[in-house]
């Protein structure tokens, strides 16, 4: 079993390895197209992803930390509603977000056409949300809650009780947060951007429908239009090299994360009194908070259904609804079936590396781990490039018929991007596991067999759903990697949903985009849920 699965997190390793195997090859030819990147596009797609990266990260920063120090910090009106209330933007995707602002703020919006008619103007009244700086604003409404939640998680296991002895100590409100809130809030700050970061460089959906020129939507015009492998492949690893970075980033934070308060700790937090703000402070927190949930999702949602009932006004809900059913169909399957693969792999992966059987095991699973960082393009590339070079030299294998012809290659894309999701979900509830369990199972004679699926499985009961629900929704959300690897007949909900917004049928693009967040409610009130203070510690 060790070996097996030693091989198949390998297996789910080739893609990335594909892609940086594409400079093994490089000759004159590559070289020659290599220079011609580098004086013509590649500089422009370096600059807006750089700009891009720098003002998200800057963005989530700001947003983030300020909703998380008010949140766990201070109490003001409507706090306990915005304690979940803040992490609702996490279900609206990014170009689903970008679909529903470019209808309500464009030119024949409802927004300026209403001013229009109110002030007699007859021009524009603000540019174009179609920007690099218009996606940058909704990547921040969308990626703040990554740092919202490690933020609020640091500052309310710790932040609140020392706060609280220095205040004791006789600081005051603002040297508290400045030299103590602040520096404990750092690493998960520096934690939050980096993830929100990843993302950006992730997305496909609103760099293609903003014409922005971004690696990820170079990587797909490199392979799908100038039909240039060698390109794709190169821009495709230059990506991976930045999303590396990242990666090494966020690790070193999430080290110095890994200090925790006691239990004695927690019981101090939840004695430890948050300082109460009255008057504008209040006003103006109850404010800070409430803004970045109205605009990154009760207004797009508001937007979405406003489409649909005036679809729904001429007659049509939208789509045709048999249509629409089958594209339902086709995601449900897809994200079923790869939640029920992703998470079969990470519970064996997770009771072998309990059982700490051997190190190429652990050593294979943590390259597994690293999956989820690999933007979907990346991934694309990475199969497709393996499987080009089997279809030259043995053609009678039909591997590309395999892979894009088949629901094989998007479920194996599926799994090499969220297996790491649910391995995540497996071992932080084995974490929960005393190992003295086992020791005792061990004592009475039982099998690794039977202890796996008499003793560890109920107790990992709830980790398991929760890994199935994770992995469900964010399949449900991948756009960029089904786009290109789906087979005929196959489309998505993600992948109508860009479609037509991209032909401007955004009235027809509502419905599908309703039904991914809707979807993506799941796990956020899953997460709200298991951030709720635990009564029996207090």
């Amino acid at each position: 079993m060790s070996r097996l699965l030693t091989f198949a997190c390998l297996l789910l390793a080739v893609p990335v390895l594909g892609v940086l195997g594409s400079w093994i090859g490089l000759d004159a030819a590559s070289l020659q197209v290599l220079r011609h990147q580098f004086d013509t596009v590649l500089p422009e797609y370096a600059l807006n992803s750089l700009l891009l990266a720098l003002t998200v990260a800057v963005g989530v920063a700001l947003l983030g930390g300020a909703t998380a120090a008010l949140v766990a910090l201070f109490d003001f009106p409507l706090r306990r509603l915005f304690e979940w209330a803040l992490l609702l933007p996490l279900a609206m995707p990014a170009y689903v977000l970008a679909y529903a602002a470019t209808d309500f703020l464009q030119f024949s919006g409802p927004l300026q056409s209403a001013l229009r008619s109110w002030t007699g103007a007859t021009g524009a009244l603000w540019p174009d949300v179609r920007s690099l700086w218009g996606a940058a604003a909704l990547f921040v409404l969308c990626l703040y809650p990554y740092v919202y939640l490690l933020t609020r998680a640091a500052l309310s296991e710790r932040a609140v009780p020392l706060m609280e002895a220095a205040r004791l100590l006789g600081a005051g409100t603002a040297r508290r947060v400045r030299e103590v809130a602040l520096p404990l809030a750092r690493p998960a700050l520096a934690a939050g951007v980096a993830l929100a970061l990843m993302e950006t460089l992730a997305d496909y959906g609103v760099g293609a429908y903003f014409g922005l020129s971004t690696f990820t939507t170079g990587i797909y015009k490199a392979w799908l239009v100038m039909y240039d492998r060698d390109a794709a492949a190169q821009l495709a690893s230059l990506l991976l090299v930045l999303v590396a970075l990242l990666l090494w980033v966020e690790q070193r934070a999430q080290k110095r994360l890994r200090f925790s308060a006691t239990r004695s700790g927690a019981v101090h937090a939840a004695e430890a009194q948050a300082i109460p703000l009255t008057g504008a402070r209040a006003a103006l927190a109850v404010l800070v908070c409430a803004l970045p949930v109205l605009l990154g999702f009760v207004l797009p949602v508001l937007v979405l259904l406003r489409l649909v009932w005036l679809e729904a006004a001429h007659g049509e809900v939208g789509l045709p609804l048999a249509r629409f059913a089958q594209w339902a169909w086709v995601s449900f399957k897809l994200a079923g079936l790869a939640a029920l693969l992703a998470t079969s792999i990470a519970l064996l992966l997770g009771f072998s590396l309990r059982l700490r059987e051997s190190v190429a095991l652990r050593l294979s699973a943590r390259v597994v781990s690293l999956g989820y960082a690999v933007p979907g393009a990346v991934i694309a590339v990475g199969i497709l490039l393996p499987v080009g070079w089997l279809q030259e030299r043995f053609p009678q294998l039909g591997s590309a018929a395999l892979v894009t012809g088949t629901l094989f290659g998007l479920m194996y894309a599926y799994l090499v991007r969220f297996s790491a999701v649910a391995l995540q979900s497996i071992e932080a509830g084995y974490a929960r596991v005393p190992t003295s369990i086992d020791e005792t199972a061990h004592l009475l004679g039982a099998s690794r067999r039977r202890m796996f699926l008499e003793l560890h499985a109920p107790l990992l009961r709830r980790a398991g759903l929760a890994a199935m629900l994770l992995v469900f929704v964010d399949v449900m959300k991948e756009l960029p990697a089904t786009l290109v690897l789906r087979p005929f007949n196959s489309d998505t909900l993600a992948v109508v949903a860009y479609q037509l917004a991209r032909d401007e049928r955004l009235g027809e693009a509502a419905l599908p985009s309703l039904a991914i967040v809707l979807v993506g409610l799941l796990p956020v009130l899953l997460l709200s849920r298991s951030m709720r203070p635990d009564p029996a510690r207090r």
